[in-house]
């Protein structure tokens, strides 16, 4: 079975390992995936379009009052969507040994359902094949959320997810996470000063 090219209102397709192509397709549509990210395994939308955010939301059971974590595929990108991007961010990203999410103040372009109350979001520069390949498929961010229910424990691997989950996604995307220790990343907050505060 893969995953639909089609996705009608109220009506749910399941792909068992869909491929690239088809999540892109169902990302395009507005629809939800469940893929390998650079840290754990995730569950993702694209990071513009409020309708998906919020299919996300509810699927998840998530607070309406959380933020999602945004990945982009270049600097480029993430200038497009931070207007005000502190310079320091150039050095910790490029210096970063392991996954970085780094809050960023006053987001453009993003879904606002995305964006926490403060008006902030996180953004990660990932460096992981699939969701590169699935950034520049849709050319737009996607979202990062780990692909577990509100308050259950987070996927340390496939094997582990709530089978549940994997049955209300769209689209299950084809993949395996390239680091060998499945954790989550690091959150960083930058403030005026350029000064750095850990959040995680």
């Amino acid at each position: 079975m893969s995953c639909k090219a089609q996705l009608e209102p109220q009506k749910h397709y399941f792909c068992a390992m869909g491929t690239i192509k088809e999540a892109i397709d169902v990302l395009n549509q507005g629809g939800t995936i469940l893929y390998p990210t650079d840290t754990i395994w995730g569950l993702g939308c694209d990071a513009t379009n409020p309708e998906a955010v919020q299919k996300l939301i509810d699927l998840k059971g998530r607070d309406k009052s959380k933020s999602f974590i945004v990945l982009v595929d270049s600097f480029h990108m993430l200038e497009r969507y931070v207007k005000d991007f502190p310079d320091v961010c150039y050095d910790l990203i490029d210096l970063a040994t392991s996954p970085l999410t780094i809050i960023y103040d006053n987001p453009s372009g993003i879904a606002e359902n995305a964006i926490a109350q403060d008006h902030t979001v996180g953004v990660r520069l990932t460096k992981h094949s699939v969701c590169i390949k699935l950034i520049k498929g849709i050319r737009k961010p996607i979202v990062s959320t780990s692909a577990n229910f509100t308050n259950k424990t987070a996927p340390k691997s496939f094997d582990s997810i709530d089978k549940a989950l994997i049955k209300v996604v769209d689209c299950v995307v084809e993949g395996n996470l390239d680091q060998p220790n499945h954790k989550p990343s690091t959150i960083i907050k930058i403030g005026t000063d350029s000064s750095v505060k850990v959040i995680r």
